[in-house]
């Protein structure tokens, strides 16, 4: 596997590969990577003939109170990991490489009822979503990607993204992976290694609880008294909502009531410190009569 931190080896692998008539897939990281990370490194193989996965902790999408500088690192056992699984080149630029001195331009997905970036995420961490789209926008460019896999757990992410590439008519295909869990169903995160033991095993509950509010509005009960109980049904596991909320899939608008069809619930909680995201898919049944 090919390592590089520099722009200028990254492209010269890029341009061999496309001069080639070789396919690039991009897997975009922030390390300590896990058997979610290493799932989509096997999609963009399936996807494509060269895999590309970066690890770069991007400072932008960090709010001053958030957690930078405990995020969790390990680029040797990432290394490992992206060795193992096939990846054909593991990028590692440094801060000063993804954002130049006098760098001023970012990508701002925007706000308002039309972008997928308002609310939920966008309203718990503002900006971040500002940050996510530019070194999603960059690490396309630089890597000449042809298609760029993510997963699903991060459910409005994938929608952002979707929506800037749409927008400003990037030439890559956006590929979203289902969610990668633990043996116990618990969404697969690298801040899952901060939970404490005790804080691990209640984390556990969470998708039994998601999927209890999924299955309720799957079942025609109302989506305010169905949300109202799950955040209840969360308190009372020892979890902190910031929200549960059932969404239009591609805009994350609220469900609007009274419609059918597919929506997406989603689920912000914590436990201590540690924020955990889910989500599932619900198919909601026209109202009766």
């Amino acid at each position: 596997m090919r390592i590089e931190r520099e722009l200028a080896g990254l492209r010269a692998a890029t341009g061999a590969w496309r001069a080639a008539g070789q396919r690039i897939g991009l897997v975009p990281t922030m390390g300590a990577l896990h058997d979610g990370h290493l799932a989509l490194v096997a999609e963009a193989r399936r996807q494509a003939d060269v895999v590309i996965a970066s690890i770069f902790v991007n400072p932008l999408q960090f709010a001053p109170t958030e957690d930078l500088d405990r995020y969790p690192r390990d680029e040797a056992g990432d290394l490992a990991k992206l060795q193992a699984a096939g990846c054909d080149l593991a990028f590692l630029p440094t801060p000063a490489v993804m954002y130049p001195p006098g760098d001023v331009c970012v990508i701002d997905p925007g706000a308002g009822p039309g972008s997928p970036a308002e609310g939920w995420e966008g309203t718990a961490r503002p900006g971040h979503f500002r940050g996510v789209a530019t070194v999603c926008c960059k690490l396309f460019m630089m890597a000449q990607a042809d298609v760029a896999v993510f997963g699903e757990k991060d459910w409005q992410q994938l929608q952002v993204v979707r929506r800037m590439v749409a927008d400003l008519l990037l030439p890559v295909t956006i590929q979203g992976l289902p969610t990668v869990r633990e043996a116990d169903g618990l969404a697969m995160s690298s801040r899952n290694r901060r939970l404490s033991e005790g804080e691990r095993g209640q984390a556990a509950a969470l998708p039994g609880l998601l999927q209890r509010c999924g299955a309720a509005l799957a079942a025609g009960q109302p989506v305010g008294p169905a949300l109202a109980e799950g955040q209840a049904a969360l308190q009372a596991a020892g979890f902190v909502p910031d929200y549960l909320a059932l969404v239009e899939p591609a805009t994350l608008r609220p469900w609007p009531a009274g419609a059918a069809g597919a929506a997406r619930l989603l689920v912000a909680a914590r436990l201590g410190e540690i924020r955990l995201l889910d989500n599932i898919p619900v198919l909601v049944p026209p109202a009766p009569g």
